[in-house]
């Protein structure tokens, strides 16, 4: 079969790959899309992937069109979107849940072959049947929903919070729309490319800026979440942050970035600083989100492109060109 390959850090080609053989309790998926995301260019950098060369691609659904000897719940012809998130459930955070953090946490797409393939092998407990209305190729919005809905678990945020989001990529907007049906009173979005920032606000946030300075805030916001991984942008959100208030990283950064804070100003204004690390417990819940239209796929997927052109989606991903690029099969 066809595969985009990360060969060594910097180096990726699309080439033949032997075909997936599923274990019992595994099936094969026939990939109909697969989204790029910031993780696949961490790949490509050398890190997060323990080993290269790696089939990557974590965010990817399609039909099943090979079936485990053990496997029952799902039927050929099915069309499932996929949680690439495999945990031991057997080391501490497992046990605890937060199998998240699992001490051998691994993921289809980042330590085991992915879905930017024409074939995906995945445990059936992984995949999630997708309603009829939902066209498959729209589905790999799935998995970095679930993230978001993840980070939201993290805030716990109250009702009624002034939501700051550096970012209107991907992750920025989903955040952005969490955010509108989770009680915020107001949600204001910071980028430096103006072509995002026009999305956002096509989406309704309630300001938009190039900086933060721009917003009119003095007394900062209720919960400042970073989805850049940018340290400019998070040096800057740190700043911003309302007495009592709450900053999330969630955008992934490079292993050597680093940031500033005061331990004073954590003490002295309870400030609170957390992160949010990827799927947990969230994709079920987000794939009902999906189904019942908290995304619009058109808005959200800017470019489609063949397998082939997965090394020229990579760059484009990079430059920071479009929203979500998916590859097709």
């Amino acid at each position: 079969m066809k595969a985009a390959v990360i060969e060594a850090p910097g180096k990726v080609t699309v080439t033949t790959v032997p075909d997936p053989t599923p274990g019992p309790r595994d099936v094969v998926v026939d990939v109909s899309a697969c989204g790029l995301c910031g993780t696949d260019l961490h790949i490509l950098q050398g890190e997060f992937a323990p080993t290269l060369p790696i089939v990557p691609g974590h965010e990817f659904a399609g039909e099943v069109v090979g079936l485990g000897s053990q496997v029952t719940e799902l039927a050929l012809g099915d069309r499932v979107a996929v949680d690439p998130s495999l945990y031991c459930h057997e080391c501490r955070y497992c046990r605890v849940g937060h199998n998240n953090l699992c001490d051998r946490w691994q993921a289809i797409g980042v330590t085991v072959p992915g879905g930017a393939a024409e074939y995906a092998v995945a445990p059936v407990a992984n995949c999630v049947r997708l309603p009829d209305h939902i066209d498959v190729q729209d589905a790999a919005l799935i998995e970095p929903l679930s993230c978001a809905v993840r980070g939201y678990d993290v805030l716990n945020s109250r009702l009624g919070a002034h939501v700051l989001i550096y970012g209107s990529g991907t992750m920025g907007l989903m955040m952005l729309e969490l955010a509108k049906r989770t009680g915020a009173v107001s949600v204001d979005v910071v980028d430096i490319n103006p072509e995002r920032l026009a999305t956002a606000e096509k989406l309704g946030c309630s300001q938009s800026g190039l900086s933060a300075d721009e917003l009119g805030r003095p007394g900062g916001w209720d919960v400042v979440i970073d989805a850049t991984g940018n340290a400019a942008a998070i040096q800057d959100g740190l700043e911003r942050v309302a007495k009592a208030g709450t900053f999330l990283q969630f955008g992934v950064s490079d292993y050597a970035t680093t940031a500033t804070v005061s331990p004073y100003k954590i003490y002295n204004q309870e400030i609170t600083i957390t992160g949010s690390m990827a799927v947990l417990h969230s994709y079920e819940r987000a794939a009902e989100l999906f189904a019942a239209g908290v995304l619009d796929p058109q808005v959200f997927i800017s470019d489609r492109m063949s397998l082939d052109d997965y090394p020229r989606a990579l760059e484009r991903f990079a430059a920071g060109q479009g929203r979500k690029i998916v590859v097709v099969p």
